[in-house]
């Protein structure tokens, strides 16, 4: 970028190809000669599609540097605004979006521009565009909270306890002050108060240990080195895109483990996003195949009501010349680009890929768009003659329309409009009796799962030309209400105009997402689709990928079923309160717990599915009614809590974040993720707990914006309940283990007050109290968060249904958190008193020595570390050359560590305490025996426990087999009956698996 001044407004820029323009720009010239460029807008709104800009009518032959420098104007402009598709701005003329390059596009297939400066800095609709994260926090974050909160009052109970106990114990003359230990002078003066405060403060320090400090970072090390196990996944891998998954952030790896609803895109996500033409609908007839040089296109429905083959021919070139005129798609020769498809010839570049889809088949069927040269559009038809039509204006598509038009002239002089858009936004705009027979073309494509264009023309007068184009240069030179004036316009030019025919284009399913659906579903996951497609359209979708099943009983909540009454309020809350009733009649209150009545249900009862569109949920969210009728919302959220699958179509971007939004915010804070591909996901991505993008075809918007990005929406299967499934298990097990290990480290320690007048007096040696959880219980642990695996990943993808047992955070609930506590507190004791008993013995050697306290402490230690250690290796299901050597290199390593540290007179120290004790404990067989006895008592509850679960384990798949033996021996005689008294049998599972019940109904037999 070379800058004539410093930039600020009024600078003129020279902006070369592939170069980021710098800040918002009008664009005055191009190196084109009809002062065209092409610009990619991925990092704005993640379209990789080339869209094309215009330069000022007046300014396109200023195509040098010298010439900018000396141009001389003033630009009129609005204040900044953040929306990224309207501005008004006046520089000799009304100037729109199309003359308007955005700072953080990028310039493609121009040599160079330029342009002029006109907002810059935080003034830029990209810098007021910016939106910052909110910060995630995982359902496993909350818990350790919560646990820390519970320790802290511990810790603080032990401390008021011991300093009560302590002056309770020095109440007593002859323990306040023994004859050994006499107090100082100022240790008398000192005021009692102040002395407690100090001794709360001491048992403070000698029991904070119990709080896990070195957790946190041995968390944090977990979930950064386990984020390395997605990104290394070779099942993520896309050969297309030569890409595999990218983790954004790694504080959320445990919660793919904890989903409760998931919200997807349909376009790019559940489909493709690749654009084919199927075929078209020209009158009312469908006609689909190739080129047929005498018939022009080939005919697939029924008689032509045509009287001649010249009328014929004629209506079918009418459709394909609109085809090729009415769009907005550029030519690129030579190499391809971003969001182009590359023909053998020509390569079409658009905004939108299905005017791509849309121009290529026409020139399947021999009418060929081959581009616009001095502001006329060329065909070549399928005579290989070259058509040339001056292009007038172009009436561009917009979201409120619906449809966008051409107007041009041909070289006879005659004015057409072509236009093309949805059937909604066409039919009211034509003859009333050409709607019929194409409507039903258009409904059954709908159902097949194409979208739809309907194409329309009519001819234009030159004296209504005349003020038609008169009234377009006024509204686009208008300062004030400029677009609203611009719309009414175009409303009032696209009338009474001819239908022609209508356009089938489909977007093919993802590899396995049908499959991937149906996994979730089984998983206890509710997935809703939200989109902006049609209702026709996405319904069609959600049947193909199995998100309703054919048994669904679907309940809409759309325009067309509100505006059934004059009141729409009214006949909306009719039909909420009908549905609720409905749904609370077949699901009973036994089974309306969420995390699992619901999921029983689906199974046991009918399923239902709901729709709803954009503007019923605006008016659900946006009720204007008070009183009873102000519970839209709540009435709405049971009757979706009840369905299967939620469908809501013609959905904005804010409008999916607010569906997210209220999700979050349901009783009980399910856990929500949110997966799209485009710009149009980021909100509710950013929205839901954990955002996940696809690396498609509309940009990398989603995917930067994500908290995980992965290629396909079928590797959410994986991610879900594979991947999320280990790593929830694995950080759940990884925090308790820590809480458990620490108080069964310091219980010794408080135990130990009660025998020595609450001195203070600290049971281990300072090195052990540093080294326990740094050294000796650290890696064990980390290792096991890392790798294990207690269920097989093949054994987790094909059985979704054990997602479901660690959902609702069932590790990290009351109940297992009270068994990790008791069990600490059961082995501290042992410890404690098992050597205590053992100490009872005047002497342990044969020499008759007595050990001392620091023995004692180091017995107790020694059991402690072996213990805890061994209780990991018999959670450790998956084994690994890395889990042996961390476990039992930790145990070496421990035992190695104190015949070093006892072995040595070190210098540094003024007391050698330690100095010997290890291996003259060791030496005593009593102690030998009196450690490996500790140890067993500690671990046997545990070893009792997994025992049992093996047997009931064992008992449950013997179950099975004879209940499977039952059933081949029964059914027979159960089909023989049926046959016999004309009766259906359907068998229903129910929760077990090892039990189910038959149905019997009087309908005819069916194979059930």
């Amino acid at each position: 970028v070379i800058f004539f001044h410093p930039l600020s407004h009024g600078i003129g820029l020279e902006v070369q190809a592939d170069e980021t323009f710098p800040c918002d720009l009008i664009l005055l010239s191009s190196c084109t000669i009809d002062g065209t460029c092409y610009v990619t807008t991925a990092s704005l709104d993640g379209e990789s599609n080339c869209k094309t800009h215009y330069a000022v009518r007046d300014t396109i032959e200023l195509c040098t540097a010298e010439s900018i420098d000396t141009l001389r104007a003033a630009i009129e402009c609005e204040q900044p605004q953040p929306d990224l598709y309207n501005c008004v701005h006046f520089l000799f003329r009304s100037l729109g979006p199309e003359n308007l390059l955005l700072k953080g596009a990028t310039l493609k297939n121009t040599k160079k521009i330029y342009g002029v400066a006109v907002y810059t800095g935080m003034e830029t609709k990209m810098a007021l565009n910016y939106q910052g994260k909110s910060q995630k926090r995982s359902a496993v974050e909350k818990s350790i909270n919560a646990f820390l909160i519970v320790y802290l009052f511990i810790l603080l109970t032990k401390a008021a306890v011991c300093t009560t106990l302590k002056y309770v114990w020095q109440s007593t003359p002859y323990n306040d002050e023994p004859w050994y230990n006499q107090k100082t002078q100022k240790e008398r003066e000192t005021l009692k108060v102040l002395k407690m405060f100090t001794d709360f403060l001491s048992f403070m320090v000698l029991f904070n240990f119990i709080i896990p400090v070195s957790m946190y970072v041995t968390v944090e090390m977990q979930k950064f080195l386990g984020s390395f196990f997605i990104s290394w996944d070779k099942d993520f891998y896309d050969e297309e895109i030569n890409e595999g998954a990218l983790v954004n952030t790694s504080d959320l790896n445990e919660e793919l483990g904890q989903v409760d609803y998931v919200f997807t895109d349909k376009t790019g996500t559940l489909t493709e996003n690749s654009m084919e033409f199927i075929e078209c609908c020209i009158d009312g007839h469908k006609y689909k195949g190739v080129t047929q040089e005498a018939d022009g296109l080939s005919q697939t429905d029924g008689p032509l009501p045509y009287f001649d083959k010249a009328d014929k021919v004629n209506r079918e070139e009418l459709f394909l010349r609109a085809l090729c005129l009415c769009h907005t798609v550029e030519i690129k020769t030579n190499d391809a680009v971003d969001g182009a498809t590359e023909s053998a010839e020509l390569t079409y570049m658009s905004s939108s890929p299905d005017e791509i889809a849309l121009v290529k088949g026409a020139k399947k069927y021999g009418f060929t768009f081959v581009g616009i040269r001095n502001g006329h559009m060329r065909v070549e038809n399928q005579r290989k003659e070259i058509e040339e039509y001056e292009l007038l204006h172009t009436l561009n598509f917009d979201s409120v329309r619906r449809r966008m038009s051409v107007i041009v002239k041909t070289q006879s002089g005659d004015i057409l409009l072509f236009c093309k858009g949805a059937d909604s936004a066409v039919f009211p705009r034509v003859q009333n009796h050409e709607i019929e027979l194409t409507k039903a073309h258009v409904e059954r494509n709908a159902m097949d799962g194409y979208r739809t264009l309907c194409v329309a023309f009519k001819e234009i007068a030159p004296d209504d030309y005349e003020k038609i184009n008169r009234q377009l240069i006024e509204a686009k030179m208008a300062l004030q209400d400029r677009e609203e004036k611009m719309e009414k316009v175009f409303d009032d030019i696209e009338t009474n105009m001819n239908l022609i025919g209508a356009t089938a284009v489909e977007d093919k399913l993802q590899d396995q997402a049908a499959e991937t659906i149906e996994a979730l579903h089984a998983a206890g996951l509710k997935v809703w689709v939200l989109t902006g497609d049609k209702m026709e359209t996405a319904k069609s979708t959600c049947y193909a990928c199995r998100l309703f099943q054919t048994s669904t009983e679907l309940l809409e909540l759309t325009t067309k079923t509100i505006e059934e009454s004059e009141r729409k309020e009214d006949r909306l809350h009719e039909l909420l309160i009908e549905y609720r009733k409905k749904l609370l009649h077949e699901f009973p209150k036994s089974t309306r717990n969420q995390k699992s009545g619901i999921r029983v249900a689906w199974t046991e009862h009918q399923e239902y599915g709901l729709i709803i569109d954009g503007s019923t949920l605006s008016l659900i969210l946006n009720s204007s009614q008070d009183s009873g009728s102000n519970n839209y919302k709540s009435i709405f959220l049971q009757i979706c809590m009840k369905c299967t699958a939620v469908l809501c179509c013609r959905m904005a971007p804010l409008q999916k974040a607010q569906i997210v939004r209220m999700v979050k915010n349901l009783k009980g804070s399910p856990i929500t993720l949110s997966i799209g591909d485009g710009a149009n996901d980021v909100s509710m991505i950013l929205e839901s707990h954990v955002g996940i993008g696809i690396k498609g075809k509309e940009g990398r918007q989603a995917a930067r914006n994500s908290d995980y990005s992965v290629p396909k929406f079928k590797h959410l299967k994986k991610l879900l309940l594979a991947h999320g499934h280990l790593y929830y298990v694995r950080i759940a097990h990884l925090v308790q283990y820590f809480f458990y290990k620490n108080l069964c480290f310091i219980l010794p320690q408080f135990l130990y007050q009660f025998f020595c007048g609450f001195s203070q007096q600290p049971l281990y040696d300072a090195a052990y109290l540093t080294m326990y959880n740094i050294c000796f219980t650290s890696l064990p642990i980390l290792a096991y968060s890392l790798l294990e695996q207690h269920i097989n990943i093949d054994t987790l993808t094909s059985d979704p249904r054990l997602y479901m047992k660690i959902s609702g955070n069932a590790m990290l609930q009351l109940g297992p958190f009270l068994y990790w506590t008791f069990l600490a507190a059961f082995e501290g004791t042992v410890f404690f008193f098992g050597t205590y008993f053992l100490f009872q013995t005047s002497s342990l050697e044969e020499n008759a020595k007595v050990y001392g306290n620091w023995t004692f402490g180091t017995i107790v230690f020694t059991v402690l570390v072996f213990t805890v250690t061994l209780k990991l290796a018999l959670d450790t299901r998956f084994w690994t050359w890395i889990n042996h050597f961390v476990i039992w290199g930790s145990l070496a390593f421990y035992v190695f560590f104190s015949f070093f540290w006892g072995g040595i007179i070190w210098p540094f120290l003024k007391q050698q305490r330690m100095y010997f004790v290890f291996a003259q404990m060791l030496s005593s067989v009593s102690t030998w025996l009196a450690i490996v006895l500790l140890i067993f008592i500690s671990l046997f509850p545990e070893i009792l426990l997994i025992v049992l679960k093996n047997v009931r384990r064992r008992s449950a798949r013997v179950r099975t087999k004879l209940m499977l033996i039952k059933y081949v021996i029964f059914l027979p005689t159960l089909a023989h009956f049926a046959k016999h008294n004309s009766v259906s049998i359907m068998l229903i599972p129910t929760r077990s698996c090892s039990s189910s019940k038959a149905i019997f109904s009087s309908s005819p037999i069916k194979s059930n």
